[in-house]
């Protein structure tokens, strides 16, 4: 894992400055230009050609999240350990570098597979942390540790949960997988609580059926676990509901046992996430009134809720939609009041025709105006580079953008490694960008105006 650039890097970027956010420069905007034709870029994609321009300067508000997701699910951002000293290592290097480049908030998996990144009576030790589900490093709670040295430098932690998965993809059927799995682990206890869906590519993806009561109480509980015992910040789902791919016909049993008010397949999958959501939403009311202790919740979703074609509310998009795909009602749950903050995954750039980043932005602020639900954009700074349409300045443009819009309460990067480890030239040049010409001065994070 590299240290925070050193000051050979940061001498390189002041070459940049006159391509990035020209920080403090006069008033004024510019049309965005697609990078491939050189022409106006397309405010809607191939939905709206209308024109898009961003400022020429970046101001930052007195308050914006400026957050990082910390992925440990397969170690993407955090290898596993043998012992804590190493751990503590390795953890101190991300908040240290976190605080200098002046970010405010960590977003660490702690919950990646149906699994735990602190002591559980719920959940087993996780296999990313030590490398053996259910094998603990000695005599350390993690967790405690992560969320100390996080406060002590002036930052924000939100434990990000993973509330169904047990496995993404496995060549083994369900029975002979959750033998491999720590006896403590829920699906391995309630093999009859897991679906088994069959993959593409012939492999099987394993997850808590949303539907049986069972495990919606399960997933309250292990939040409740969480906040009970730690003085977290943030309590945070990703964007893995009921899967991308479907799950076929493999819960038609649940839908048969618990309908009791017969609704329509899809609707009665949105009612089980929805449990889910007002469920979080209402221990962590509960636990603030006991407590005084404010925890927000927030759910970092898929960045299409519906296309405009599929419903007259949705977005100037042709991508696939999270509210018929993996029935995760996203603007139905800023609409109620259910999270706290909503962090749309908008990991498209600008001249994208099925998903154009300004039309999704734009959808995004409309969907939480008027309500007390703060919007961060996630941001896919990992494609930078990936292809011609991720140049370098895509990122910063989509900050700039993002300025425009006064809803919007600042973003989180995907993910770590993409910010201190970037993978391509271009990557590495579109972070210094931002870390250089739009976040020169630290700013706190939001607060939370729906938490009451």
């Amino acid at each position: 894992m590299k240290l925070f650039p050193g000051a050979g890097f940061r001498r390189g970027m002041v070459l940049l400055l006159t391509a990035g956010c020209l920080y403090g420069a006069a008033a004024g905007e510019r049309i965005l230009k697609h990078p491939v034709t050189g022409r106006p870029v397309a405010y809607g994609g191939k939905f709206s050609s209308a024109q898009v321009s961003v400022p020429d300067a970046y101001r930052p508000k007195a308050r914006e999240m400026r957050g990082v997701w910390v992925a440990t699910v397969e170690n993407i951002d955090f290898p596993a350990h043998n012992n804590a000293a190493a751990f503590q290592r390795d953890y101190l290097t991300i908040v240290n570098n976190l605080k200098r480049a002046n970010f405010n908030t960590v977003f660490f998996q702690v919950r990646p597979m149906n699994d735990a990144f602190y002591p559980s009576k719920l959940n087993p030790w996780s296999r990313w942390m030590t490398g053996q589900e259910g094998k603990a490093l000695a005599g350390f709670d993690p967790l405690a540790f992560m969320v100390t040295e996080t406060h002590r430098r002036g930052l924000e932690f939100h434990a990000w949960l993973n509330p169904y998965r047990v496995v993404a993809s496995t060549k083994l059927r369900k029975a002979a997988y959750l033998k491999t799995l720590d006896n403590r682990n829920f699906a391995k206890r309630n093999p009859h609580l897991v679906l088994e869906v069959k993959r593409p590519d012939g492999t099987w993806s394993l997850l808590l059926n949303p539907g049986e009561p069972r495990v919606v109480r399960h997933i309250i509980e292990t939040v409740r676990e969480i906040v009970q015992n730690y003085p977290v910040d943030g309590i945070h789902f990703d964007d893995y509901f009921y899967l991308y791919g479907g799950v076929g016909d493999t819960d038609r049993n649940t839908f048969r046992q618990y309908n009791p008010r017969r609704l329509p397949l899809e609707d009665w999958r949105r009612a089980n996430v929805d449990a889910v959501i007002s469920g979080v939403k209402q221990a962590l009311t509960v636990h603030f009134r006991r407590t005084g202790r404010k925890v927000a919740f927030g759910v970092s979703p898929f960045g299409i809720w519906a296309n405009r074609k599929s419903n007259p509310a949705g977005s100037l998009t042709g991508g696939f939609q999270s509210f018929s795909g993996q029935y995760a009602d996203t603007r139905g749950w800023v609409k109620k009041g259910w999270v706290d903050y909503i962090a749309p995954q908008l990991y498209w750039p600008f001249s994208m025709d099925v998903a154009a980043y300004a039309a999704l932005a734009d959808w995004w602020a409309g969907t939480v105006k008027g309500t007390n639900v703060n919007l961060y954009i996630g941001q896919g700074v990992y494609r930078l580079g990936s292809n011609q349409t991720w140049p370098a300045g895509e990122i910063v443009d989509q900050l700039l953008y993002n300025t425009k819009l006064g809803e919007v309460d600042g973003s989180i990067f995907f993910s770590y490694r993409s910010v201190f480890s970037p993978s391509n030239p271009t990557m590495r040049e579109g972070v210094a960008r931002v870390l250089r010409d739009c976040w020169r001065t630290p700013v706190p994070a939001p607060e939370y105006r729906n938490i009451r």
